[in-house]
Formats: C-alpha cells, structure tokens, sequence
C-alpha cells in the first residue's frame, strides 16, 4: 500500500514538474514555479528549509536567417547569445590553427569541421575548462569578427542529444553567434568571401533564480548531502535530466520525515547545472568553502528512472563501512547494480573538495553517454520514466541512510 502510494507520489511530482510547469530553464518564470513548489513540497514533510536567490539571466529568441546572395538559410541563435544585424564578408575556419592565423575581425566568421566538433565550455566556467577551449574564446575575442555561425554535429557528452548542438553557449562570451547543421555549413563554405546578411533574435534578460535547501536530524557537524538539479534545458520538459531527481528527493524526504540520526541529513535542489553559469552550485560552494570536511557524503540523483534501464549507483571514495553498506545495497534491492564513475554531475563539486559520493543514475544512461539522443531534446519527457524505479531509489537511500547512524 505505502508503494502505491509513493509510486502515486511520483507520478503527481513529475507531471507537475514537467507538464503543468511549461518551462525549467534558469531565469523562467516556471523554474521560479519549480523551486516554489520543491520547498512547499518538502516543507510539508516538516523539513526545515532555506532558499538563496541567485542573480541569473532569461533568453529569449525568435530564431535566425542568413542570406547570401539568393539563398536564405535558417539558423539557431545560440542560447544566451546577443542578437545581431549584421552584413558582411563571409569568412571560414576549420581548426584553432586557423583561427590564429586568418583575418577575420569585422567578418560574420564560420566555424566548421575539427573546431566545432565539441561544445565549448563557458569562459568563465570553474570545474571543467581545457586549455584548447580557452584558446578559442580568447581569440575569437581578441579577433573580433561581427558574428558567429557554427556549423555543428552531434555531441551528446557535453551538449545531449540536440541536433545540430550549440558550439557556443555562454551569456559572458558577447560575440553574437547562431548554430546550424553540418550540411548547412558544407553549403556554406561554398560562398566564404560573399557579402552575407546575419539576422539573430535574440535578448538577454536579467532574472532570479532559487536554490533550496532543506535539513533534517540532530544538529550536527556532520552532514550527508542529497542532491537533484532542479532546471531543465530550454525547449525540454527535462523528465530524466532531471524532474526524476528532484521528485526522488520528494519521496526520499517522505521516507525520513522521522528522521533523528546522528547526522543531519540536507538536501540540496540546485538550480543551474543545465545552465551556462550553474549559479546554484557556485552559491553552495561560496557558503560551504568552510564546511566541506564535515560532509561525510554526497549521494547525487541525475537522470534516474528510465524505462527499460537498471538504475547505477556510481561509487567515489567511499569510506570501506559505507561501501560495505553500498555493495550489500546492491543485493538487496533488485533494480539496482553498480555503475562506472561519471563525473558530468553535481556529485563532481562535492568530489573536487574531497567528500565521498555516490552519482545515480540510469545505467543506459551512463553506458550510452557519449551516443544517446535523449537528454536536452523534446524526447525527454514522463512517457520515457518509469515511477517505480524512483520509488526504488528513494527506498534505497532510506535505508542506507538510516544504516549510516554511529
């Protein structure tokens, strides 16, 4: 009975999350509708809680042309991109190399072939930035050219399974850029040196966003730290990436609202991780640089719950009686078996300051990162989650909570 119930739970949490609520991007008035809705959610379980705002930007678009000549070609303004009008020479680049060396200040520049074949990470991104990436901004910026078009393929480890995936996608990076297919940008090479014409709806809009925080147990030093990314990417309900994290921490916070253990339980709906700047988790640092050492584990929840799937639990350096705890987890719950480290999560902030964790996930998920075309597409929705594997989890935690009490 008390299943059928959580598993009724879920469902209501998730089509709220991503149904009722049109649109969970960071800076949206339905992400503001999401946090509120998490934090009177859990707040009604008797969970103490506190929310921080964050500074953040919306977007919005109504899409891109170039012409050229008698042709017209439909483009994407890359996300959190100025719009522009702009008329100028065409000019290509295919590799840094390249953009090191050819004129193009003033031009609309392609980029195609070597140099957008991987999304570029944010320039002001702090967990995961390489050099290579940091090079390529940094002359864009010092080169100057009037706009941007980046003709791109698949990337799913960084960007999803968007077809074509914005190279670009960054609100600190001014340069104003679109996105189109590959195929387009092989057309296009044909007129580099052509006068073009860039059209790019676009506007940037200063926004709040929330992170909530929610605790439970004795008041302690010690804390074990639950966390979901609350956001979506925008244009996606964001079933699996990551409406089935925040509604596993629902349940879980259902399961432990008798909680009295030796350690505080927190957990933590961060708002920012499918979102350029990731303002969420840059704020939860900011007020725990201190405090990091008193947390014993992160157990981070992100794309969990896929039909069809296992659920993985990913173990980082844990402690040898929480791994004991973790395998003997393993065995008594079904649904669930071990899956290999992934470090696109959460999980990775807690990791980088020196806490043990545990990532979950779906094990088709993590097996087909590199390939699958599901996560920041319209595929993305209820119809791919099975409820009963996030009854599962949450099941899952509570009693490998409950067994962590000294």
């Amino acid at each position: 009975m008390e299943h059928e119930h959580l598993y009724q739970k879920s469902v209501s949490y998730l089509k709220t999350l991503c149904e009722e609520i049109a649109e969970r991007c960071v800076g949206s008035e339905g992400n503001r509708q999401a946090t509120r809705f998490f934090e009177k959610a859990i707040s009604s379980l008797g969970w103490q809680t506190e929310t921080s705002e964050l500074e953040v930007m919306d977007w919005q678009e109504s899409g891109a042309t170039l012409r050229v000549a008698d042709q017209s070609f439909n483009m994407l303004p890359s996300p959190y991109s100025l719009g522009c009008s702009v008329q100028a020479a065409l000019a290509g680049v295919s590799s840094p190399e390249d953009l090191e060396h050819r004129e193009i200040t003033g031009r609309i520049l392609l980029l195609s072939g070597e140099i957008a074949k991987e999304q570029l990470m944010p320039k002001n991104f702090v967990f995961y930035n390489p050099e290579e990436h940091q090079k390529i901004i940094a002359l864009l910026e010092k080169k100057q050219p009037a706009a941007i078009i980046c003709a791109t393929g698949r990337n799913p480890s960084l960007a999803g399974g968007a077809y074509p995936f914005p190279l670009i996608e960054d609100g600190d990076f001014d340069i104003p850029s679109v996105y189109t297919t590959e195929e387009v940008g092989r057309d296009l090479l044909t007129c580099i040196g052509k006068t073009a014409v860039l059209e790019s709806r676009a506007t940037r809009i200063p926004a709040k966003a929330y992170n909530v925080v929610a605790r439970k147990g004795k008041e302690t030093a010690e804390r074990i730290v639950l966390t979901a990314h609350i956001d979506a990417k925008k244009g996606t309900p964001g079933a699996i990436d990551n409406a089935g994290g925040a509604a596993t921490l629902l349940i879980s916070a259902e399961l432990l609202k008798d909680y009295d253990g030796d350690r505080t339980i927190e957990m933590a709906a961060f708002n920012g991780e499918d979102y350029y700047a990731v303002p969420g988790q840059l704020d939860y640092i900011r007020k725990n640089q201190n405090d990091f050492q008193n947390i014993v584990l992160n157990i981070n929840i992100d794309g969990a719950g896929l039909k069809e799937s296992k659920t993985a639990f990913s173990f980082f350096n844990l402690p040898e009686t929480m791994k004991t705890t973790g395998h003997d987890l393993l065995t008594k719950f079904a649904g669930i078996t071990e899956g290999a480290q992934w470090p696109q999560g959460d999980h990775s902030i807690f990791i980088q300051h020196g806490c043990p964790a545990i990532a979950v996930s779906s094990q088709w998920l993590i097996e087909h990162m590199d390939s699958q075309q599901i996560t920041h597409t319209p595929k993305d929705n209820i119809s791919i989650v099975d409820c009963r594997k996030l009854v599962e989890v949450a099941k899952a935690l509570n009693w490998f909570l409950r067994k962590q009490n000294r």
